[in-house]
Parts: structure tokens; C-alpha cells; sequence
């Protein structure tokens, strides 16, 4: 029988056996993800709900806050913001998992750094231009991507990841009012130790009761880390008691264990290649032989703790046939790319799966 090229499209990605996720950080992206048929979104980076101007702006007034209470006032606005875009996320993705990540970069990334710029901000916020240039060099570091992000703001300003906790869980409830039963997947970024985890863990719940308690209304959501840090992955059995799912973040996990810039590294890597120290570009195609150790090392260890812990990648590996291949064999559940990169990932995924089955008939 003759089958026309969509069938056999059609019944070859029906065989794969590895999940294909989209990185989605708008509901501009998750319809993207939504029309190349993605299984869900695998990574929603919330800072990028940030960057509009008009919350750019409010964003500015939260970290320039004097007191508690305006704090409190500006991340209640952020919250009704963020809320917005948690229920575009889960009508766009129609019941599909969805996995945000909590606020990842520091927070000097969001204030402007020219002159000019920061006499703007002073005239919104009715501030001297002084105090903001002495606030801006202030919160300035040396080395920001090893600096003051990541879990390490909700340790230390605990009440940001709270703000973003409580607008998950309001638009869930709506989701649930609207019709559709949605299971957040709330994902802690740059973890390296269990504490780090036990502490925010425990506050993410603390606000699901205290939203249950307010709306009157039950919910489900999981909880789990980014592995980004090579440490994390080492102790990926202490972090996994309090996680249901690791989520390995390629890219940063690629710079650390290499010491390498990925930002930088494009000055010499074509170098590098043509000299044979390096196969590949390693940010391009998983390093298996040591970046991938490290990925198979925090899968083994993770599920001694916790055998049905799910696995996957959401660095831009994701959508690379090699790293599919490499984390279907380690046994990962599901990996997640660039929305434009999905239907590449899906083909990989299936003629995986496929030639498996060939290579057991034999």
C-alpha cells in the first residue's frame, strides 16, 4: 500500500519513545511550540515576562523598594502580571505539561547601565540620578553568572519567588475554573546544594496552603531543580528527596564544567575545532564524554532516591540528534528545545526508536 509522505511522517514520529518539549518563555512561544506539535513546555524562563517595558518599569520600582511594604505593593503587581501570562501559557498549551522556572539572573540585569538610561529611571521613579548610579554600581558583580541568581535570590530574597509561586497557583485555579485540570511543573534554577532546595521547597508549599486556604480550592503541582552546576549533579541523590523531577540545563552545565564563557568562547572555538581540541562546539553537541558523565552520573544518583523521578535536558542540546540519541540511552524521559527545533527533534526521537526495534527483530 502506498502511503503519502505526511502518513509516513505521521507514523514514524508515533514511534518514538522519548518525549519532545519546547523552551517557550511568551505565550508568543508556546503557540509556536503548540504548532510544531511539542508535548508540552520544558523550560519557561519567567524573566523574560519581565522585559516588557511597561513591567521593565515596575520591575525597577521592586529593587529600588525602601520599605517592606512597597516592596510588598510592586510584587503584587507583578504577580497580577505574571498571573496574566501563567493562564495564557496553560489555555495556549490545552492541558500539556508546562514547567516554569523561577527567576533566573541577577537583578542588576534588569536596570539600565548608560548614563542616559539611568536619568530616565531616576525621572520615573523620582529618585537623584545619584541614587540611582550609586544603586546600579552597587548591585554591579564580576562575575555575574556565578554571582547573586538563581536560587540563590530565593534564598536571600525569598519574597520574589513567593510572588511568583502565588501567580502559578492563582492561574492554575483559574485553569480549574475554566475547565481545565493544569499540574504546574515549578522548577528551581542554579541549585547546588540540599538546602538550598529545603528552604525554597518549603516556602513554595507554605503559599500553595495558604492560596489553598484562601480560594478554597485544591490543586497539584510538582516541584523540581535545573541542574546546572556540576555539584548538583554529584549530589543529585541528597537534592532529589525534594524533587520530583531534574531538569538538566545543558548550557550552563557546559560552561562550568568547561570553564568556559559561551558568550566568550565564540572568539576561539572555530580554532579550537579545526585544531581537534575539541570534537565539536560543545555548546552545539553534547559533550558525552564529560558533560554527558556528569548527566548520567545525576540520573543514577538521582533515582536511588527517588526511582520515578523524571528526567530530561532543556538546554539548546535538546534539539540536537546526537544529545537525543545520548539521553534516550541514558534513559531520560524527555528533552526539551527551541520551539523552531521541535520538529527536527521529533524526526531524531522516532528513527531512534525505530532502528532499536529493527536492530531487536534481527
Amino acid at each position: 500500500m502506498i502511503r503519502s509522505s505526511a502518513n509516513r511522517t505521521a507514523i514514524l514520529i508515533a514511534a518514538r519513545d522519548i518525549g519532545i518539549r519546547a523552551n517557550a518563555d511568551t505565550p508568543e512561544d508556546a503557540v509556536t511550540a503548540r504548532n510544531f506539535d511539542a508535548q508540552g513546555i520544558g523550560l519557561c524562563r519567567t524573566e523574560h515576562m519581565f522585559f516588557h517595558p511597561g513591567r521593565l518599569t515596575v520591575m525597577r520600582e521592586m529593587i529600588f523598594a525602601r520599605t517592606k511594604t512597597d516592596r510588598a505593593a510592586t510584587l503584587d503587581r507583578l504577580q497580577k502580571m505574571q498571573r496574566e501570562d501563567f493562564v495564557k501559557l496553560f489555555q495556549i498549551m490545552d492541558g500539556r505539561p508546562v514547567c516554569i522556572r523561577l527567576l533566573d539572573p541577577p537583578l542588576h540585569e534588569f536596570l539600565p547601565t548608560t548614563r542616559s538610561g539611568q536619568r530616565a529611571l531616576a525621572d520615573a521613579l523620582n529618585l537623584p540620578v545619584s541614587d540611582v548610579t550609586r544603586r546600579v554600581e552597587e548591585m554591579g558583580e564580576y562575575n555575574p553568572m556565578l554571582g547573586l541568581r538563581g536560587v540563590r535570590l530565593g534564598v536571600t530574597a525569598p519574597e520574589i519567588y513567593d510572588m511568583q509561586a502565588r501567580a502559578i497557583f492563582a492561574a492554575t485555579i483559574d485553569q480549574g475554573h475554566a475547565g481545565q485540570t493544569v499540574v504546574p511543573e515549578i522548577m528551581i534554577p542554579l541549585v547546588s546544594t540540599k538546602r538550598e532546595v529545603e528552604l525554597v521547597t518549603g516556602r513554595i508549599d507554605a503559599v500553595a496552603a495558604a492560596v489553598r486556604a484562601e480560594r478554597g480550592v485544591d490543586f497539584d503541582y510538582a516541584l523540581g531543580v535545573m541542574v546546572e552546576t556540576p555539584r548538583a549533579a554529584l549530589c543529585a541523590e541528597q537534592i532529589s528527596a525534594y524533587c520530583t523531577f531534574l531538569s538538566f540545563g545543558t548550557n550552563d552545565l557546559t560552561q562550568m564544567t568547561y570553564g568556559l564563557s559561551r558568550d566568550d568562547a565564540g572568539r576561539f572555538m572555530s580554532v579550537y575545532v579545526q585544531q581537534g581540541v575539541f570534537p565539536e562546539d560543545p555548546f552545539h553537541v553534547l559533550d558525552t564524554g564529560g558533560v554527558g558523565e556528569l548527566l548520567q552520573l545525576g540520573a543514577q544518583r538521582g533515582r536511588q532516591t527517588r526511582p520515578d523521578i523524571t528526567l530530561s535536558i532543556c538546554g539548546e542540546h535538546g534539539g540536537n540528534p546526537e544529545s537525543i540519541a545520548f539521553c534516550r540511552a541514558a534513559g531520560f524521559d524527555y528533552v526539551s528545545c527551541s520551539p523552531f527545533r521541535v520538529p527536527v527533534a521529533r524526526l531524531a526521537a522516532a528513527q531512534l526508536a525505530i532502528a532499536d526495534k529493527h536492530v531487536e527483530g534481527a
